[in-house]
């Protein structure tokens, strides 16, 4: 474990959170929630080559800033999850009001290509994560599963009340793996988890290898975008400040037992141990195509496109029920499609000093 740098003004807020995954996507956004709103932040994260570590830096450093800005604390911890000793010190060190772990090998054609990666990060580093938690009794674990563990399901739209038991791929048998083993410790330890389905999130900072950033790339230098299913398919795109927004709310509303869990008949998303899982999307699937049309709209040009079939360990279209979150914290995503995307193309374009 190392301590990369740390930026600590005196703090009156003492409710230290732990994000995991504060260079990614996701977990970069929320810090810099948390910071923004004057909460002490510990990111952990150990800066993987999965796609280019300078961008990872680069969302670092717009943290450092946050935390000057917010008048609080920001502490980096360059570390592996897998690593009990790397993440045990980093418990040691620091009390936490909340963990919001988000770290992981994210991907769902990578984990194809290389699951060792996904074994190691995703179930052996969530383990390690558990026991963490546990040993330092953290008062709310809430983690990052995916829609994607819908799977071979079709009923729409996806709630979590439904069956999750058929993942189409490694990643999504891994996280759907994370929420089991998250039940067993609430039930045998009582931590309070949730866990959290996202439903393609995007927005500013995004990730290299998704949909959003792939074809802003393509377009730009004239080159050809690759739209699968012959652009026969929809995704509850998400806006990512909504899901920060859902995140710390969910945060805040620890997970307790529900007395009318049923044992002869049971929810999944509830039990009666300190538990929950919630979607977390839009409940308004878009197009494919239409989703490029807000692109070449945002970006004042239009794609090459070239329809291409299915790929392995896809599915067709994804729509979530938000109602149990709506019902527990007043979850209401805000952001269309054509606003959160042209947000993404004037980050992206100031990111890439295009003119």
């Amino acid at each position: 474990m190392t301590t990369e740098f740390a930026y600590m003004p005196s703090v009156t807020d003492s409710r230290t959170y732990l994000v995991t995954g504060s260079a990614g996507f996701i977990g970069y956004h929320v810090a810099n929630a948390l910071l923004k709103r004057g909460r002490p932040v510990v990111g952990f994260d150990n800066l993987n080559a999965y796609y280019d570590p300078a961008l990872k830096r680069a969302r670092l450093k717009e943290l450092e800033k946050a935390a000057a800005e917010g008048g609080t604390s920001f502490t980096f911890i360059k570390g592996n999850l897998e690593n009990t000793e790397e993440l045990n010190a980093c418990f040691e060190a620091h009390q936490f009001h909340r963990v919001i772990h988000l770290a992981a090998q994210a991907g769902v054609r990578h984990s194809i290509t290389h699951p060792e990666e996904y074994v190691s990060s995703n179930l052996v580093g969530f383990a390690n994560m558990l026991e963490a938690c546990r040993t330092a009794k953290t008062p709310h674990l809430v983690y990052a599963s995916t829609s994607s563990i819908y799977g071979a399901n079709t009923t729409s739209p996806f709630s979590e009340s439904h069956g999750a038991n058929h993942p189409l791929q490694l990643y999504s048998a891994t996280k759907k793996a994370n929420e089991l083993m998250a039940h067993a410790y609430s039930h045998l330890y009582r931590l309070p988890t949730t866990g959290l389905r996202f439903f393609t999130v995007y927005g500013p900072w995004g990730r290299p290898d998704m949909a959003l950033y792939l074809f802003t790339d393509a377009i730009v230098r004239g080159e050809p975008i690759q739209i699968f299913n012959n652009g026969e398919m929809s995704r509850d795109f998400t806006y990512v400040d909504d899901i920060v927004e859902g995140i710390l709310r969910i945060s805040e509303q620890v997970a307790e037992p529900d007395p009318d869990w049923d044992a002869s008949a049971p929810d999944p998303s509830i039990s009666n141990a300190p538990y929950r899982i919630y979607n977390i999307g839009n409940d308004h699937p878009v197009s494919l195509l239409d989703y490029v049309d807000a692109l070449e709209g945002a970006l004042g040009r239009k794609a090459i496109r070239t329809l291409i079939p299915m790929q392995p360990g896809d599915v067709k279209n994804t729509h979530a029920d938000i109602t149990k979150i709506t019902e527990s914290v007043g979850y209401r995503p805000a952001t269309s499609v054509k606003d959160g995307v042209e947000k993404f193309v004037l980050w992206y374009k100031k990111y890439h000093d295009i003119k």
